[in-house]
């Protein structure tokens, strides 16, 4: 049986990165538990149209949990109070009727605020196209089993590969520290021999352009591992150091 509920929402309003902002707070009245957090916000939206108002500016685009778009810091947790899962994938049901629900953007001095709820995240794109990729030779692709791979090391690889970029651990981390993410692309490309032909480069290339944005430093508190919505490990980030510390001793 389908259950409805009430909610109190107060959300994070701003009309660009130079003015102030501040939280509105708006009702909403039967909303299913069986919607998820992105049909609310359509729902809120809906409503705030029909009364002649500026409906909410947010991120979204597979709504499946793949594209790291839905970004944002609800009641305090980065993608709401649930484990392991996007925002878009965070369901109604997870929250009580009556309810007081707090809307807010990602809080980084590297992710400045676009409009409302929406951030700009081109810094993850610069640290990317630092050194997050791999030279290929031109022709014939390559049979998947042709360069035998651990099963281990592929597993890692895979693990690793799962970051979706969404910046979960950057807001939520208290120094701002973009690690976690820097350090899953590149463990995932130093776990395969693809990745090896850049291997120095990447790392120190990818640490640096991360420092230049204004990331800050990562002190091991974890908490970028608990919110992550992929779970990805900051044993990649013991990785990171050693990939980064072998290519400051060769030079």
């Amino acid at each position: 049986m389908e259950n409805n509920i009430s909610l109190t929402l107060k959300v994070w309003r701003q009309s660009d990165s130079k003015a102030k902002g501040g939280f509105e707070t708006y009702k909403l009245e039967t909303v299913s538990t069986d919607s998820s957090f992105l049909e609310m916000m359509d729902i809120l939206n809906e409503q705030l149209v029909g009364e002649g108002k500026e409906p909410v500016a947010f991120d979204h685009d597979c709504r499946e949990g793949i594209c790291g778009m839905c970004s944002l810091y609800i009641n305090g947790r980065p993608h709401g109070p649930d484990d392991d899962v996007t925002t878009c994938q965070l369901h109604m049901r997870k929250f009580k009727n009556n309810e007081t629900i707090t809307i807010e953007p990602w809080r980084s001095a590297g992710f400045p605020v676009i409009k409302d709820l929406i951030v700009d995240r081109t810094a993850f794109d610069q640290i990317i196209a630092a050194g997050g990729y791999t030279s290929v030779s031109t022709g014939g692709v390559p049979d998947a089993n042709a360069l035998p791979i651990p099963k281990d090391d592929a597993d890692e690889a895979m693990d690793a590969a799962s970051c979706i970029g969404c910046g979960a651990c950057v807001a939520t981390c208290k120094n701002g520290s973009a690690m976690l993410f820097v350090s899953a692309k590149v463990s995932h490309l130093a776990l395969l021999p693809q990745g090896q032909v850049e291997a120095a480069l990447r790392a120190k290339a990818m640490v640096g352009k991360m420092d230049e944005l204004g990331f800050g430093a990562c002190t091991n508190t974890g908490a970028c591992e608990v919110e992550c919505p992929k779970g990805v490990s900051i044993a990649n980030i013991a990785r990171l150091n050693r990939e980064y510390l072998s290519a400051k001793l060769k030079d």
